[in-house]
């Protein structure tokens, strides 16, 4: 028996029962894949990638609406992740295949056999919808307040205007009536002078 090193520490094998589980389905869909339908093995590839994908699907938010995350099942299984991004199965019925449908026409996001490689991309997809989405709705929250923000300053101003145009009332009628008082004291002074001036004595 050969003497193992002080400095090393024997590291042990670790076993996962679900991959066991994913290697014998596997191996179940090749050997049977000639017995199968294409639909059938379509829908089993599509359930093993919702397996590895199950507690990403959990993580996500309960109030967050815009994941599907189901089979929907037809002439080509479909995985929906979203309402424009889904997964089927390439030709080959081997490769998985992420698409996205956009305004452009629809994108391929991934296509790989590897259902680790197909698991990954679409975890960090679902990352950045999630990011996005947080980001709109912190924009749609500043909006509202910077309008919230203008409509409180028009509302004040207005008050301001309210409050001083009656001020402003008072002190045009009063300066009229000075005014008023000054011309007719004038006309007044103006009358005596000429009346008295005509009849003074001769």
């Amino acid at each position: 028996m050969a003497d193992v090193p002080d400095n090393v520490v024997p590291h042990a094998k670790v076993r996962s029962l679900r991959e066991a589980m994913r290697s014998v389905r596997v191996a179940e869909m090749e050997r049977s894949d000639a017995a199968i339908s294409s639909q059938e093995g379509e829908r089993t590839r599509l359930e093993l990638l919702c397996d590895e994908l199950a507690d990403v699907f959990q993580d996500v938010p309960e109030d967050d609406e815009q994941f599907s995350f189901q089979i929907v099942p037809g002439s080509q299984p479909r995985l929906w992740i979203d309402v424009s991004s889904h997964v089927v199965m390439a030709r080959d019925h081997h490769a998985y295949r992420f698409v996205k449908d956009t305004r452009l026409g629809r994108v391929v996001l991934l296509e790989s056999a590897s259902i680790d490689d197909m698991a990954d991309c679409i975890t960090h997809y679902i990352a950045e919808r999630i990011l996005e989405k947080g980001r709109a709705l912190e924009g749609d929250w500043l909006l509202e307040r910077a309008r919230l923000g203008v409509g409180s300053a028009l509302s004040g101003a207005r008050s301001e205007v309210g409050r001083e145009r009656p001020t402003r009332l008072v002190g045009l009628r009063l300066r009229s009536f000075i005014w008023g008082a000054v011309f007719g004291a004038g006309v007044l002074f103006a009358v005596i002078l000429l009346y008295f001036g005509g009849v003074a004595p001769s």
